[in-house]
């Protein structure tokens, strides 16, 4: 069983919270640029296994190539990935493989993918990070990416909800 999602970074500056003295107000360099790249992800809440793909936006051509890839990643298992509505998932001309599954997460409800907890973590660590392009940012993801371990990541998607359904599941 799979979560996945997609998400947006770019090299416009993500603001957060910084600590200073009582009445500082905080100066942080702001750049604005508008190019971005998209990153495709799957992590299995049990295992926390993951896989990711980057691309140049976010389509269902993209989507039903990042299936291929996953279906082709991991051919000796029926995969179930949970999605949310957005249109690139659920447009009618996309082939899922085979040994793919899609199960659908109810409308407006990003709460309920446990991939989000993953891409919120990321978007921190490059919080008030300024990059001079993408190919800079590029590594700033990969290197985030490298340290989410399969543990840390099982320990960041494990919602109760996912663990007992599972669990119900292998028993059947």
């Amino acid at each position: 069983m799979w979560a996945q999602d997609e998400t947006r970074i770019g090299l416009k500056t993500l603001l957060g919270r910084r600590l200073t003295a009582a009445a500082v107000k905080p100066i942080a360099m702001v750049q604005w640029p508008r190019q971005a790249i998209w990153l495709y992800g799957i992590v299995a809440p049990a295992t926390g296994d993951s896989f990711f793909f980057e691309y140049s936006h976010l389509d269902s051509i993209c989507f039903e190539h990042f299936l291929q890839m996953v279906a082709a990643q991991f051919p000796q298992f029926l995969n179930v990935i949970q999605v949310d509505g957005a249109p690139a998932h659920i447009a009618q001309a996309i082939q899922i493989p085979d040994n793919i599954v899609l199960l659908f997460q109810p409308p407006h409800s990003p709460e309920l993918n446990p991939i989000e907890r993953l891409w919120l973590d990321l978007k921190i660590d490059l919080r008030g990070a300024n990059f001079a392009n993408l190919d800079q940012l590029r590594l700033a993801v990969r290197e985030i990416l490298s340290y989410m371990t399969p543990e840390w990541i099982a320990s960041m998607t494990q919602y109760p909800y996912i663990m007992n359904a599972l669990s119900d599941a292998l028993i059947i």
